[in-house]
């Protein structure tokens, strides 16, 4: 049997209802709608964790964050780590990154962590102050850093997680930086002199935070060079080296905010027509971070231009939605310059093609914006559709209602190409060798996060572990007692906290244990042990 090549599109926090092959009725996405009517759409596809780095790694190794090691933005992948982009090149395919990676740290910035206060007495050597040694050279974990790619001499170290090719593209909006900036400093200077919000264009329509009307062309902006360069690389491929097998991941920054869509997608949506979410209409939860949130927004202490959530208002949730619509938009416009690409290479006939996010956006829902600990649905819950070869229909088009994780992606791409995992991989394959659907038969979801920061009335950097299961999400956090149970079913905008419920005990007592029996069952089994004793 001929093994397939995979071509892997993932976009940077894009809620999965924000696809029209997910019911929504207003953003127009027919390309990406496409893959879903020809392929397997999976509607409770949930992240190992809602934020870049460690969910990416997680989707790179198949195990979760606690276990690769990138437990929060800032901690880059180790090195050592071995990814199904490894096991696919040691197997013969041509694997390609193009767009956004974030596997490594992209910002110049100290992080928000406080350094550790060390107990009296002598202290130890920098070597000896974290628990395992970095014998890895610092340079080496600095590859995609933004001050790094200012020296025009700065290339990537290949391969790279067991990507052989990279076309670096990090960052978000049109303030991106790596090879993309290198080409438009080349071809367009007058245009590369002009990126950022220092050179946006003031649009009086709209006054949301972190928006502004990008100088760029549409053809300039980082999304159609990422689909570019990635509709080259299939066409140079197939013809330089015929039959192949080829692994390539087409990475957008976009929606991510700041919200930049260029061109004609800037004003394509009118915010006016856009509705809020249900459960910023009908009051914000009755949530103890909803309410650090917007009342943290109220006192006026908010940073609206950084990455942390903050509460917004109806009005400046509807110009997000309409701007996030505009990229989204563009994003599959894109998508479509790439299937043509693919199909015109022939390729197609021998091509999986998967569709999913890094994780989602709150936008909105209760009144707050963006990412953080705050686990309802619009966050951890991620689109994730794979369609199978053209000449192949071994995957009838289908919605699936079985659990599946990011961690699950890497482990059904290694299936798919007859490669075993390794030991210590965490994910379960959707799909057999011949790409027969196989439920996961999961009765649970496990999702990890740990902060930086130590907020939302929190004294420590905050901690939540969230169980999803088909009918209910569950959440601890680390400190204070207070957690987070909502049915499902009954409550889908996550309204009613059943937490403190009397009648919700026994329910909760079973969630916990099976909570507990996840975090045991994801416990790292690597290395193995080499002897018996």
């Amino acid at each position: 049997m001929q093994r397939p090549n995979f071509l892997i599109f993932i976009t940077d926090q894009h809620r999965a209802d924000h696809l029209g092959c997910y019911g929504n009725p207003v953003v127009r996405s027919p390309h990406i709608d496409a893959l879903a009517q020809h392929g397997a759409r999976f509607d409770k596809a949930y992240v190992a964790n809602p934020v870049c780095m460690p969910n990416r790694g997680s989707i790179m190794t198949a195990r979760m964050p606690s276990a690769h090691g990138a437990r929060s933005n800032g901690i880059p992948l180790p090195l050592e780590s071995v990814t199904f982009a490894d096991l696919l090149a040691e197997s013969g395919y041509h694997t390609a990154l193009i767009g956004k990676s974030h596997l490594q740290t992209m910002e110049d910035k100290p992080p928000l962590l406080a350094p550790t206060v060390l107990p009296p007495g002598t202290q130890p050597s920098k070597q000896y102050r974290e628990a395992r040694r970095d014998t890895v050279p610092a340079a080496r974990y600095e590859q995609e850093l933004r001050s790094r790619w200012a020296d025009p001499t700065h290339r990537m170290q290949l391969p790279y997680y067991g990507f052989q090719d990279v076309i670096l593209c990090n960052h978000h909006a049109d303030e991106c930086f790596g090879d993309w900036l290198r080409w438009l400093q080349a071809e367009h200077p007058e245009q590369a002199a002009r990126i950022g919000r220092a050179h946006g264009r003031r649009d009086p329509r709209y006054n949301a935070p972190q928006a502004w009307q990008t100088t760029l062309g549409e053809n300039a902006y980082p999304t159609h060079y990422i689909a570019q360069q990635t509709a080259h690389w299939i066409r140079d491929h197939v013809a330089q080296r015929g039959e192949q097998p080829f692994a390539v991941m087409c990475s957008f920054p976009d929606p991510h905010h700041p919200w930049t869509p260029p061109g004609r997608y800037w004003d394509m949506y009118d915010p006016a027509a856009m509705e809020v979410p249900e459960s910023m209409r009908r009051g914000r939860a009755d949530a103890q971070h909803v309410r650090w949130l917007t009342q943290e927004r109220r006192d006026g202490k908010a940073n609206l231009d950084g990455p942390r959530l903050f509460a917004a208002n109806a009005r400046e949730v509807q110009e997000m939605i309409a701007l996030t619509y505009g990229m989204i938009t563009n994003i599959d416009d894109r998508v479509g310059m790439v299937m043509d690409a693919l199909r015109a290479s022939g390729a197609d006939r021998n091509t999986v093609v998967v569709f999913t996010a890094d994780h989602g956006d709150l936008m909105g829902d209760h009144g707050i914006v963006l990412k953080g600990p705050l686990h309802y649905q619009s966050l951890v819950r991620v689109p994730l559709i794979w369609r199978e070869p053209s000449a192949d229909g071994a995957v009838q088009p289908a919605v699936r209602d079985d659990l599946a994780s990011s961690i699950d992606l890497p482990a059904t791409i290694l299936r798919r190409a007859g490669i075993a995992p390794v030991n210590g991989m965490q994910g379960k394959a959707l799909f057999s060798a011949d790409g027969a659907s196989t439920p996961t038969a999961r009765t649970s979801v496990l999702i990890e996060e740990n902060q930086q920061r130590a907020y939302l009335g929190f004294t420590r950097p905050v901690q939540v572990r969230t169980l999803v299961t088909a009918t209910h999400r569950m959440s601890v956090f680390v400190e204070g007692g207070w957690g987070e149970l909502y049915d499902l079913r009954a409550d889908p905008h996550e309204m009613d906290n059943l937490w403190e419920r009397p009648e919700y005990a026994q329910l909760k007592l079973q969630l916990m244990q099976e909570l507990t029996q996840q975090l045991m069952a994801m416990s790292d089994t690597s290395p193995r042990p080499t002897r018996i004793a």
